[in-house]
C-alpha cells in the first residue's frame, strides 16, 4: 500500500515497477519513449521496492525520473501459486499498488517492458468510476501462440476475444497497461479477493481484476497494449489486422526482451531472435533506445546505461 507520498506536482501520473536491474533498460526507453519522444503531459514515477538497488535508484534520479518506494503486495502464502514456470509473476501482484494511491486523482500503471510510439495521454480521460466502470484495460489474448503447457486449459484460439468477441475471453485482460482511479475501498476489495481460498491466480495482478471486477471495467482497444506475439503470422489470422502504424504502445511480452537481443555493429536486430516479426519490433525498440543514448549523451549522461 502507498504511505501518501505525493514525489510530483502533477495529479494525474504513469506509473511503472521496478524491483531489479533487469528491467532497467526497458524503464529507460519506456520513459523516453513517453516523456520526451511522445511529449506526454504527465510524469512517469518509478514504484521500487526495498529490493531495487540504490545503484539502479541513482540511474533514475541522473535522469530526473520521479522514483517512489512501495511496500510489495502479495497473497498469503496460502493462497499464493509457486509460479515455477514464471517466477516474475511473484512480483506483479505490487502491480496493483496504484489503486491505493489516492494522492492522484488518476493513474495510469504500464509494464517497463513497454514502449510508446504515440501520445496515450488521452486515456487519462476515460470516464471511471468506483461502481461499474472501475479501471480500463486491453483484452487479454488467450490464444497461446507458443503452446505453453502450463497455462489454463481455457487459453485456446477459439477463446480468445480478438477472435470471438462472444466467447469467455471477453472476460480476460492483460494487466500491463491499467487506467486506474485510486480508491481505498477497491483497493481493498482486491486485496480481500486475492486471498480468497482456491481462486485463480493463474496470471497474478491480472487474474485479481479479472476475477473481483467481472464485468465492472473498460475495455481498450489493442492499439493501447499490443503484445508482440499479436503481430505473429498465424495468430489472429483473418480476424483481426494488426496495423503497424495504428500501434500507439507495444508490450514486449515474454523473452527475449529487446534490450536481450543480438545487435550488430550498424544497431541492427540479427537473426538470433526467435521469430522474423519479433525482429521487427524489437528493432522499433533498439532505434528509440539508441535516439535514447544519443539525448542522454548530448546533456553529459554516461553511465553506461
Amino acid at each position: 500500500m502507498s504511505d501518501g507520498t505525493k514525489v510530483v506536482d502533477s495529479d494525474r501520473v504513469y506509473t511503472t515497477l521496478i524491483t531489479s536491474l533487469s528491467y532497467l533498460p526497458g524503464l529507460l526507453a519506456l520513459h523516453y519513449s513517453l516523456v520526451h519522444r511522445s511529449r506526454s503531459k504527465y510524469p512517469l514515477i518509478a514504484l521500487y521496492t526495498s529490493s531495487f538497488p540504490p545503484s539502479g535508484l541513482e540511474v533514475l534520479r541522473r535522469r530526473n525520473i520521479p522514483c517512489q518506494l512501495i511496500t510489495p503486495l502479495s497473497p498469503s502464502t496460502s493462497t499464493s501459486p509457486l509460479y515455477s514456470h514464471d517466477p516474475r509473476f511473484r512480483e506483479c501482484f505490487t502491480k496493483l499498488i496504484p489503486f491505493s494511491m489516492v494522492q492522484y486523482s488518476r493513474i495510469i500503471q504500464l509494464d517497463s517492458d513497454m514502449l510508446i510510439l504515440k501520445s496515450i495521454d488521452e486515456l487519462f480521460d476515460i470516464e471511471l468510476d468506483n461502481d461499474k466502470r472501475v479501471f480500463a484495460a486491453a483484452h487479454a489474448c488467450l490464444c497461446n501462440p507458443c503452446h505453453f503447457s502450463h497455462y489454463p486449459s481455457y487459453f485456446t484460439p477459439q477463446n480468445c476475444y480478438y477472435n470471438n468477441p462472444d466467447s469467455i475471453g471477453r472476460e480476460y485482460l492483460n494487466g500491463g497497461l491499467q487506467v486506474v482511479k485510486p480508491d481505498l475501498r477497491l483497493y481493498r476489495e482486491l486485496v480481500e479477493y486475492m486471498n480468497k481460498p482456491g481462486i485463480d491466480l493463474s496470471f497474478a495482478d491480472q487474474s485479481v481484476l479479472a476475477g473481483c471486477f467481472r464485468n465492472r471495467w473498460v475495455p481498450l482497444g489493442w492499439e493501447y497494449n499490443a503484445l508482440k506475439t499479436m503481430r505473429w503470422r498465424g495468430v489472429h489470422d483473418d480476424k483481426m489486422t494488426w496495423e503497424d502504424e495504428k500501434v500507439k504502445n507495444v508490450h514486449y511480452i515474454l523473452t527475449p526482451k529487446p534490450w536481450e537481443e543480438e545487435v550488430d555493429e550498424k544497431g541492427r536486430v540479427v537473426a538470433g531472435s526467435k521469430r522474423a516479426e519479433d525482429r521487427v519490433t524489437s528493432q522499433w525498440w533498439v532505434d528509440v533506445d539508441c535516439e535514447r543514448r544519443e539525448w542522454e549523451e548530448e546533456r553529459g549522461i554516461r553511465d553506461g546505461w
